[in-house]
């Protein structure tokens, strides 16, 4: 090459190097510089005083695979060996082909090519409880398919694979100009996405398509999916192991939970998506992941690859304000009196127990999840960052004579302030109904039933209708204890409308706690006779029930009145956002740019790493089932072991999952992660399955918004353990069969 052309990109890798430098962990800098740097003796002691005098930082950012031409050179340093082919392709089986969106809210891996799927315990835990009764209490004792003919049927629950993502903002974007009002141009893409979406299924039967506006609309994909809808539960360790810690190390390192849960996807004999049959057979994977009993070790590279559900590093400070002065606060206090209530009522009969541990867990995540986030957003001044980054642009725009951010901020703070109390109100809405007593979204199923019975006796549907009523009620009543919920209801509704009636014009009416009790929605029996000797007089009666008729209060409210101020705000904010958005990739280009997390495909990747999240504070990068029996207290529910994983851990028989006479349980590292990459695979440089992602350190909560590289680290547990545990432990060895298992690089298919 042509001397210019040489000395041009020797500074660019040089550049880039330095900012790897920057990212390594203190320990790795100095040798990292010797190999890579160029440099004289002098220059090597400035360097080392420079090395022991910066902070570690880690690496931000989720990222589309089909586009890592910002950070491809920087992951190929780190360590990666992949191409970007390996790792996302169209036209050739790639690692994409192995990522599954789980039940669309988790991810999880497959890991044979007869369709074998990894995820967490706390993903699969809804489908553990439907099979459990106290008869056959999975939720407590495991369960463990010995062969394909006792894995269990999970209606409901589905797979999705990506065929494709594609850039298509040029055509979202055909026919806008400059001067379009923000109402007009979301018209615009209206019909474009129609459009769009309508060519990808004439060109693509039997996929699906959607087009996902990404960082407020300054990008659109255009993301093709195959899903699958027979999938049956193979394995689940008992909440000795999949919960070890439960609520107190939820969110929290040191942690020794073996959170996974083992499914497997069927199809039909052309391999594509069919409903359950018993003659359907498993699927067969264009791509599945190696599993790597090599372990990992600090300094690593590491790779997670899934659907993170929702960050928003963009947000302005007035929606931080809003986050960290009303909102967490409000949720937090709200689940705070549902989990004291369900902490005593499960404590005390094992049928709640088994009844509640999913609600249990979906409401104990986010609550604890808040509280952590508070704590860090509030620590390390969330509100005071986003205002001083809001006045820079002010004041670069203002230095090139830009009005527009002036402008946007403007308006953003304005649309805030109108929507503060309709937000407040709606997501209260949600936590009273969703997350506080059952019976109202329980009596809201029956609307259409009571406001249009004649309608449906005169279309022939009536009979279908209450059929269905009665599916769900039995579906229902199942998982439903009466006096709990009575408790919760007491607990939540005055707290419901301490926040809510404030900005009410009239009272917001609601049962008496015993007019609540008295519903005929609390009785099985009496709603089941109802259906089943249904008649025109029934549609009344149910609609002088006070809990329906608290149902209808409710529901109307949010519906006719709070959901469509809602909306119409939000979509002027979003309409502002994407401006707000765009003037900060212009001012502040040195940023890494990348998308906030909506739930599409991403890859973030950093480092196996520990960190010192506070003065006098260390934390390894992992723990050992040394660990699990310290932590071991047979009279702390969070705490409790089976007596036989006691004993197998005591005895110290990890044969080939054990490193140095221990069995690893959990590690950490720096990837940026979120909700929805539970179930992630955590790989290696070579793409090959090390661990499975399920949690965030407490100090790591605030990610979502504010992401500290210094602190914020992802929690995995070790795929050695969970080999260990599938293999020793629930001998169910017959699924490592299936399994490609590699160590020290030579591929093996079967262990000892």
């Amino acid at each position: 090459m042509p001397p210019a052309q040489e000395n041009e990109h020797s500074v660019g890798r040089l550049m880039l190097k330095f900012i790897i430098f920057n990212r390594l962990p203190e320990r790795e800098r100095y040798y990292f510089a010797v190999q890579n740097l160029p440099m004289r003796p002098v220059a090597q002691t400035l360097l080392f005083v420079l090395v022991i005098s910066t902070r570690t930082l880690a690496h931000e950012g989720m990222w589309i695979p089909s586009i890592l031409g910002a950070v491809e050179d920087e992951m190929k340093i780190l360590g990666l060996k992949l191409s970007p082919e390996e790792l996302y392709a169209v036209n050739q089986s790639s690692l994409k082909d192995a990522i599954v969106l789980f039940g669309g809210g988790c991810t999880a891996e497959l890991v044979s090519d007869q369709g074998l799927l990894f995820t967490n315990h706390h993903c699969g835990l809804d489908f553990i409880q439907y099979h459990s009764s106290l008869a056959n209490n999975y939720i407590r004792d495991g369960f463990w398919a010995m062969n394909r003919s006792e894995e269990l049927p999970c209606p409901g629950l589905k797979a999705t694979l990506i065929v494709r993502i594609d850039d298509v903002t040029a055509a979202m974007n055909m026919g806008a100009n400059d001067n379009m009002t923000p109402e007009a141009l979301k018209a615009l893409r209206a019909l474009n996405r129609k459009s769009i979406e309508d060519q990808y299924r004439k060109s693509s039967p039997g996929l699906a398509t959607v087009v996902r506006a990404f960082n407020y609309g300054n990008q659109f994909m255009a993301i093709v999916t195959r899903t699958y809808e027979d999938l049956r539960l193979v394995g689940a360790p008992p909440a000795g192991i999949g919960k070890f810690g439960g609520d107190t190390d939820n969110w929290v390192w040191p942690r020794h939970t073996g959170d996974f849960s083992v499914f497997r996807i069927y199809a039909g004999a052309a391999n594509d998506p069919a409903p359950f049959s018993e003659n359907n057979v498993p699927f067969k994977p264009a791509r599945f992941l190696t599993i790597s009993l090599d372990g990992v070790e600090e300094g690593d590279f590491s790779m997670v690859y899934g659907f993170p559900g929702r960050t928003e590093h963009f947000l302005t400070s007035y929606a931080v304000d809003y986050v960290t002065n009303k909102s967490n606060p409000m949720k937090i206090d709200m689940r705070t009196a549902s989990l004291d209530v369900l902490r005593q009522q499960m404590g005390a009969s094992d049928k709640v127990r088994i009844q509640y541990t999913a609600k249990q867990s979906d409401i104990a995540n986010a609550w604890k999840k808040w509280k952590g986030q508070q704590m860090g957003l509030n620590r390390f001044g969330a509100l005071e960052q986003k205002q001083q980054r809001e006045a820079d642009l002010l004041r670069m725009a203002a230095d090139s004579g830009d009005a527009r951010a002036t402008d946007a901020l403007t308006r953003l703070q304005s649309l805030y302030r109108q929507m503060e109390p309709v937000n407040l109100q709606r997501e209260a809405f949600v936590e009273y109904v969703f997350y506080g007593p059952e019976l109202f979204a329980f009596a809201h199923e029956f609307d259409a039933l009571v406001r249009y019975t004649d309608s449906l006796s005169k279309s022939g549907t009536l009979s279908e209708t209450i059929t269905n009523l009665t599916q769900k009620a039995r579906t229902f009543y199942k998982d439903y204890d009466a006096p709990t919920d009575f408790h919760i209801f007491r607990a939540l509704t005055p707290r419901y409308l301490r926040y809510v009636q404030p900005h009410c014009a009239q009272p917001v009416q609601l049962p008496a706690q015993s007019d609540y009790e008295l519903s005929v929605f609390a009785d099985s029996t009496r709603l089941m006779s109802l259906l089943g000797k249904w008649k025109a007089s029934s549609a009344a009666k149910l609609r002088r029930d006070p809990v329906f008729a608290g149902s209808t209060t409710l529901y109307e409210r949010y519906e006719n009145a709070l959901r469509p101020e809602f909306l119409a705000r939000q979509a002027e904010v979003e309409g502002w956002m994407e401006r707000f958005v765009a003037l900060q990739a212009k001012y502040f280009p040195s940023d890494p740019y990348w998308c906030d997390a909506n739930s599409t495909l991403r890859i973030s990747f950093g480092k196996v790493e520990g960190s010192t999240p506070a003065d006098g504070m260390v934390y390894t990068y992992y723990t050992t089932s040394d660990g699990i029996l310290q932590k071991y207290d047979p009279t702390n529910p969070d705490f409790q072991l089976p007596a036989r994983l006691v004993e197998m851990l005591e005895a110290g028989d990890f044969g080939i999952y054990g490193k140095d006479g221990a069995l690893r349980v959990c590690y950490t590292g720096s990837n940026h992660t979120t909700g929805g990459n539970s179930g992630s695979p955590a790989l290696n440089a070579e793409g090959q399955l090390c661990g499975i992602n399920f949690d965030r350190s407490w100090e790591s909560t605030m990610s979502d918004i504010l992401y500290n590289p210094a602190i914020c680290r992802n929690i995995m547990v070790d795929i050695r353990y969970v080999l260990w545990v599938i293999d020793k432990y629930a001998g169910a060895g017959w699924l490592l069969g299936e399994m490609k298992l590699s160590k020290n690089s030579n591929e093996r298919s079967e262990t000892n």
